[in-house]
């Protein structure tokens, strides 16, 4: 079970973070006696398990240590270990874990920050003014919160890791729930603002309808081929003589669900309201590390099940087309965005677009093993260094937030004349994200658009004489391309615009920011990977395990 130590790591860490804060001096009396035997739980609170920030060291050692083991994992012998028929281990599902708890570590570190253990808090007296006693007593339920939102945060990534080793369609889906109602409590977690409850029941409201909708076309791809198992699912597909109605029927209602995990248009309409009632680092995992599961789902069962040893997918136009107005949607709606958070998420909901496009060119059937094999590279390599640049950038926004800001554009005015390292940070970040060489997000877009190309080679002339029989000449493919470049122009205009008032606006208040030195140097070590990934011998290591990882694939 060696192979399962990440996981066992995070099951340990979730009972230690219930039962430790609440180790004391309580016993029992056995009946009928007067003897009294410790049982250690309950009471009065030892000394050294009553400390807030325990939560916050249990989480963290353990996103620490699941990391550690699944990076081993990621570099060893492609082949898979089976367990219990439903999960398979290799170095792509480790691969993949180990974005996850990236992602869910830097968010704990912020939400040290964001939602701050003190233990010096006490209960308010008579003495005290209104605002004091507000305060303390704002300090009380941020300490009684501490287990909560820990607990929720390791069970997002227990629930993630699973996902991605998942052979089983049922499992699959039962570890993405499981993912996906912690998620959703975090998204409404800071109740005592409006936005975070308004924010968190769309949320759950619209990720249980698409779940319902995923699980009734699940139920019935189980009526038409008996077996829930990725094999015997994509054997029953190639043995298939047409297309049988359960079977069609059933794939396209579990793409309305991997649809909303991923944030594709038309079914992201909750997702920008979700990032900006969450906290920041809540936010980034949604971005990031959600993401990412929902596209692991949707390479399990569109390539894994419903991919035909030749020719093109049922599903090629329809992902085409949803990618192309993922894209062109999330960016037109970024434009007209004057809230960060929620520039961010039509940001994210763009980035959605061009992994499907990458997606849906290998739907087309025109590629070979080699150009497949590229995409997919991209496509994983893309969704491992979001995590620097997106995540990274709502880790800025989060050290806005403690002070009570994120909301407004003109919160980020002067950024870099009150913090110069910071706002060079997310200077960084928004390059990458617009696709700005030499960053890790130009490389992970040249390489989708690269395999897109690769895969519509030949199918037109480039010595044309003129355009327009060229034009006609390539295959439907090659305009998945155009659409990424276009779309990443378009993108330009308003990360420039977040880059424009953090370095020429005057800002509303000249003091520093906090000085929050874990989430300072997390944001400062994500600017620097954002650019060591991007070129060099940084951006070949990260290559050779992507490339590992979807050889086990």
């Amino acid at each position: 079970m060696e192979v399962l130590l990440p996981e066992m790591i995070l099951v340990v860490s979730v009972v230690l973070a219930i039962l430790v804060p609440n180790i004391g001096d309580a016993k029992f009396r056995i009946p009928l006696t007067r003897v009294r035997v410790p049982i250690f739980v309950g009471g009065t609170r030892l000394k050294g398990t009553s400390d807030p920030r325990l939560p916050a060291l249990i989480s963290i050692t353990a996103f620490s240590l699941a990391m550690f083991f699944s990076f081993f994992g990621v570099s060893a012998d492609s082949s898979a270990v089976e367990i219990g028929g439903v999960l398979a281990v290799n170095s792509f599902s480790r691969m993949m874990s180990f974005v996850f708890y990236a992602a869910l570590l830097l968010a704990a570190v912020a939400a040290n920050y964001r939602l701050p253990a003190r233990p010096s808090a006490r209960a308010p007296r008579e003495r005290d003014s209104a605002a004091q006693a507000e305060r303390l007593v704002r300090s009380l339920m941020d300490n009684r919160r501490q287990v909560d939102f820990h607990i929720l945060l390791m069970m997002v990534g227990l629930g993630m890791s699973l996902m991605a080793m998942a052979s089983n369609l049922f499992f699959m889906f039962v570890a993405i729930e499981l993912a996906s109602l912690a998620s959703y409590i975090l998204v409404a977690f800071h109740k005592e603002e409006a936005v975070g409850g308004e924010a968190g029941a769309k949320y759950f409201i619209v990720g249980s309808v698409a779940s319902a909708t995923g699980i009734y076309g699940m139920s019935l791809v189980y009526l038409w081929a008996g077996d829930l198992d990725f094999d015997a699912l994509a054997a029953s597909w190639a043995a298939m003589d047409g297309y049988d109605p359960l079977a069609v029927i059933g794939l396209g209602l579990m793409l309305v669900a991997f649809g909303f995990k991923v944030s594709a248009a038309p079914f992201h309409l909750a997702a920008p309201d979700a990032y900006a009632g969450a906290s920041s680092p809540v936010a980034g995992v949604l971005a990031t590390a959600s993401k990412a599961m929902g596209f692991v789902a949707l390479l399990r069962v569109l390539l894994h099940v419903a991919m035909p040893d030749e020719g093109e997918a049922i599903w090629f136009v329809l992902l085409a087309l949803i990618a192309i107005v993922t894209m062109t949607w999330g960016n037109l709606a970024a434009l007209t965005s004057e809230n960060p958070k929620r520039m961010l998420a039509y940001s994210s909901v763009a980035h959605a677009g061009y992994m499907l496009a990458a997606l849906a060119a290998v739907g087309s059937g025109l590629g070979d093993d080699s150009t497949t094999r590229l995409v997919l590279v991209a496509i994983i390599f893309h969704l491992s260094v979001l995590v620097l640049f997106k995540l990274g950038a709502f880790l800025v926004l989060g050290l806005l937030e403690i002070e009570g800001r994120s909301h407004r554009l003109e919160d980020l005015h002067g950024l870099a004349h009150r913090d110069p390292l910071v706002a060079g940070s997310m200077f960084i970040f928004m390059l990458s994200l617009a696709g700005v060489p030499p960053l890790a997000g130009f490389l992970s877009k040249l390489l989708m658009i690269n395999g897109i190309i690769n895969i519509s080679a030949g199918t037109g002339s480039t010595s044309a004489d003129a355009i327009v029989p060229w034009a006609e000449s390539v295959d439907p493919v090659f305009w998945l391309a155009v659409a990424i470049v276009l779309n990443s122009a378009l993108s330009l205009f308003y990360y420039l615009r977040i880059a424009l008032v953090m370095f020429f606006e005057t800002p509303e208040s000249t003091k520093p920011l906090r000085r929050a030195t874990h989430l300072r140097n997390s944001i400062v070590t994500l600017a620097f990977l954002t650019l060591a990934f991007g070129i060099g011998s940084g951006a070949d290591f990260l290559l050779e395990l992507v490339q590992n990882a979807v050889s086990a694939f």
